[in-house]
């Protein structure tokens, strides 16, 4: 398995929803919404779309995804200056029927809104690497993904059915997208960057990346990890700490401890599973790691979140 693959094996989307948007003439509006990831496909016209300063103009064919904000605005192409209504509390209604944006004038663009939810914990590093906005420039919108036009028109055609397994399918759909739109960002990633993205282009840095991921329970060292790397343990270390940010272990231990944290959350191991399941050789040393980074002990951890019914 390649290293992007075996990185995002423990990374879901869930809970996801999609909307029909039709807009009309001049139009505006915004959304606010924490812990969240939005893609957007223009089925036709086009529009701008503007978050944390950074704005980006989208035609029929595209697809952007934004990865970690809290508040954008949407609007026509010349109507930069007019107030934004809030779509907030439309999008916790129905998904069936197209929202109509400004209906007493003639449409000029269609888009579906794709709103997913994820684990928060174990998705964070990811998502913390990547620009607000996904493709990061217009040159890389206008260039297109390989597989989003195939893509966009098979969720477009999903969302306009009723089907039993729908939502599933938007879903899995949603996560095919997200895993277009990183791999396309990672390849054009330039080589003088600090981006810890670029470790997963590194020939040697990525096969340590991707054991460590894919057997988080095996008992790595540096000097392990440097053989599967095939480099000496210093050079190992020293490209992984000044590519990645971290040392080598570090990474690992913060990675052990996401991934137990996940496991508690979805209920399914008990403690002593998920200990071994993460590499730690007794409980009592897994609780220690644990409380340390989250400030409670495993189980606590898991009797709080089964209280709110976080699972995911």
């Amino acid at each position: 398995m390649d290293t992007l693959s075996t990185l995002l094996e423990n990374i879901h989307l869930y809970e996801t929803k999609y909307y029909r948007l039709k807009t009309c003439g001049q139009w505006s509006y915004s959304i606010t919404k924490k812990d969240v990831i939005f893609f957007y496909l223009v089925e036709s016209g086009e529009f701008c779309i503007e978050v944390e300063g950074k704005s980006r103009l989208a035609r029929q064919g595209d697809m952007i995804m934004l990865s970690n904000s809290y508040s954008h605005i949407c609007h026509e192409p010349s109507a930069s200056s007019k107030t934004p209504i809030s779509l907030d509390q439309i999008l916790t209604q129905s998904t069936e029927e197209p929202i109509v944006i400004n209906a007493s004038s003639a449409e000029n663009a269609a888009i579906i809104l794709i709103e997913c939810k994820y684990d928060k914990e174990v998705t964070r590093p990811l998502l913390s690497a990547l620009p607000t906005i996904l493709p990061d420039s217009e040159t890389q919108i206008q260039s297109r993904f390989v597989v989003m036009e195939s893509g966009c028109n098979f969720l477009s055609l999903e969302s306009s059915q009723q089907r039993i397994g729908k939502t599933a399918m938007i879903n899995n759909l949603a996560g095919i997208l997200m895993i277009e739109c990183l791999r396309t960002y990672i390849e054009q990633l330039p080589e003088a960057t600090d981006n810890w993205l670029m470790a997963i282009k590194d020939p040697y840095l990525a096969k340590a990346l991707a054991v460590m991921h894919d057997a988080p329970n095996e008992n790595w060292t540096i000097h392990k990890l440097a053989e599967v790397a095939g480099m000496s343990r210093s050079s190992f270390a020293e490209r992984f700490k000044e590519i990645v940010g971290v040392p080598p272990l570090t990474y690992l231990i913060d990675y052990r401890l996401r991934l137990a944290a996940r496991y508690l959350r979805l209920q399914q191991y008990s403690i002593s599973r998920i200990s071994e399941l993460v590499g730690y050789a007794s409980d009592s040393t897994f609780s220690q790691a644990f409380k340390r980074v989250y400030g409670v002990s495993p189980r606590a951890y898991r009797q709080e979140h089964q209280k709110v019914g976080s699972v995911k």
